[in-house]
């Protein structure tokens, strides 16, 4: 019995793929920074899904955003970027940390620290509802070969988002000002002739 030669490569099924396009797919991160009043993203940086999360955390960090009161915005994050060295460096930049608390196998969280992570958790959910934005525009597949077309595929992905968002917002705004000239009479502005 002769062995059977492989089928061309034309007459290839393609939804098998062989060794060396399995090699060629990349599972890839999105990180990003996003304002939690606002839900839109301000930077992100895209890297192999083998990059740790806390490797782009000073790329991410924004040092000049003030809040109303124009302080330094917190920085919330969870318990993979929490470090002593990084708090430390947060102190020495003027910026309040608000990462997640870790406990190990020997010193378990206290219901203190439990109750602080619940609180920091409330913020970090409206950031996590922007991948669930991004799932639902079919955002968490990504077909394309190679890094460089990913990362443009991604930025586009989070351009979109934002842009979408924006337009929730400023239907938002819309409504809260209409609310606000119905309760004045429909007076929106003086007429001046």
């Amino acid at each position: 019995m002769t062995p059977s030669k492989p089928p061309a490569p034309a007459e290839r099924h393609r939804c098998s793929l062989d060794q060396e396009e399995r090699r060629d797919l990349l599972r890839l991160q999105n990180h990003l920074n996003a304002d939690a009043a606002t839900k839109l993203i301000q930077h992100y940086v895209v890297t192999p899904a083998n990059v740790h999360d806390s490797q782009v955390f000073d790329e991410l960090l924004d040092t000049e955003t003030r809040t109303a009161e124009d302080r330094k915005r917190p920085v919330y994050a969870d318990s993979a970027y929490r470090s002593a060295e990084r708090e430390a460096d947060l102190a020495k930049q003027g910026l309040e940390s608000q990462i997640h608390e870790k406990g190990t196998r020997a010193a378990p969280l206290t219901e203190d620290q439990k109750a602080s992570n619940r609180k920091k958790s409330t913020v970090r959910a409206r950031v996590e509802h922007i991948f669930g934005a991004q799932a639902a525009m079919d955002g968490h597949v990504i077909r394309t070969i190679g890094l460089a077309r990913a990362k443009v595929k991604i930025g586009l992905l989070n351009l979109t988002y934002n842009m979408k968002r924006l337009v929730q917002l400023t239907a938002i705004e819309t409504r809260r000002l209409a609310g606000l000239a119905a309760g004045l009479g429909g007076i929106t502005a003086p007429v001046v002739a």
